[in-house]
This record gives C-alpha cells, structure tokens and sequence, in this order.
C-alpha cells in the first residue's frame, strides 16, 4: 500500500485544516481491511498517535490532546482518509503522517507497516 498524505499549511490558532491520506489499493474492500491513523511529530519529540479509524470507519479512536477538536474519516469509495482539525493550538504544529496497518489496535507506531511522507502543519499564535 502506498500513502500520499496532503493539506497541510500555516494556519492561526483557532483556525482548521484537513488533512488527506489517499491510498493506491485495489478495491474499497482491501481498503476497508486496514486500520488508518495519523501520527504527528513536532521537532525533538517522538513520533505521537493522534487518531486511526478501523473496520471501514465504524470505529474511531483519538488521542487525549485532539478528542472534540479532530475528526478522522475515510471514503472507500476514494481510498481516502481524512483528519478534519479544528480549534487548532500552537501546540498541534508538527508534520503529520498517515499510517496503514492490518492491526485492530493502532495506536503504536510499531503496528504500521505502511506510512505515508509526512505533511506539515504550523500553527501560529
């Protein structure tokens, strides 16, 4: 699987961005079979979870620091994923990445096994 993420930019604090992780897979049915998150590292930090949606979008789960704020999504019918992040902080400036894995947990950066190039948000205060 390969992942192109995109949308990122510079944005004021209190301003949203979305973000899209487009997947080349076969049919939506193969896409529907991976779990997909975003991850997000900032300069001198660890690479961090932020969200990941499984089992076709029926489950989502979210970081403590973006619950209420961010929204993680995915059309199958584009093989594509979506971050919606609003109410954005100066604190959430960092490069996203997308992430693709059979796991059902999702949370470790360990369980990816694909990963797209990394997108930067900056958010200035």
């Amino acid at each position: 699987v390969q992942l192109q993420a995109s949308g990122g930019g510079l944005v004021q604090a209190g301003g949203s961005l979305r973000l899209s992780c487009a997947a080349s897979v076969r049919t939506w049915r193969t896409f529907d079979r991976y779990t997909l998150g975003w991850f997000r590292q900032a300069p001198g930090k660890e690479r961090e979870f932020v969200a990941a949606t499984r089992w076709g979008g029926d489950s989502t789960d979210y970081a403590d620091s973006v619950k209420g704020r961010f929204t993680i999504s995915r059309d199958s019918a584009k093989s594509t994923m979506y971050l919606q992040m609003n109410s954005l902080r100066p604190e959430d400036t960092a490069v996203y990445y997308c992430a693709a894995t059979t796991a059902l947990s999702g949370r470790r950066t360990i369980e990816y096994d694909y990963w797209g190039q990394g997108t930067q948000v900056t958010v200035s205060s």
